[in-house]
């Protein structure tokens, strides 16, 4: 398995009031994340650390990395491609589904959208995004 995690070694309640997830900014040896500290029921909470924070610190799964946490209280916004914003326009339905999304989910649309290699691909995942909001999928790998 090739996912790395790092315990939160304090009491989340304690230190954030939830025993929830927490919005987080973290450092991984310098190296900037936002993401979530999450209670994955191991008594205590954790913080994936991803393969491209890995990379860029030099660290694989197993090794020891010092972490910086901090409250992130900043709004989450994403800018949300021309093209995509016409094809939602079309279709009310789906941008009010798209509007209630996790941040998260909205940037996996918006990923899958943009990582297309081809104009062709991307139109493809254009209009299966729409339908896909449409039949209310959290995200695009959903089938």
């Amino acid at each position: 398995m090739d996912t790395a995690f790092v315990r939160f070694p304090y009491d989340a309640q304690d230190v954030f009031g939830t025993k929830g997830q927490v919005k987080v900014k973290a450092t991984f040896e310098g190296a900037a994340y936002r993401g979530v500290l999450a209670n994955m029921g191991m008594g205590c909470h954790i913080i994936i650390v991803r393969k491209d924070i890995r990379e860029t610190i030099g660290k694989k799964v197993g090794d020891m990395v010092n972490v910086v946490i901090e409250a992130d209280t900043e709004p989450r916004t994403l800018e949300i491609p021309a093209d995509l914003a016409r094809v939602l326009k079309k279709q009310p339905l789906a941008v009010e589904f798209f509007e209630s999304l996790s941040y998260t989910n909205r940037k996996e649309y918006i990923t899958w959208i943009t990582s297309a290699k081809k104009e062709e691909t991307r139109q493809s995942r254009l209009e299966q995004t729409a339908q896909k909001l449409l039949k209310g999928l959290k995200n695009p790998g959903q089938k």
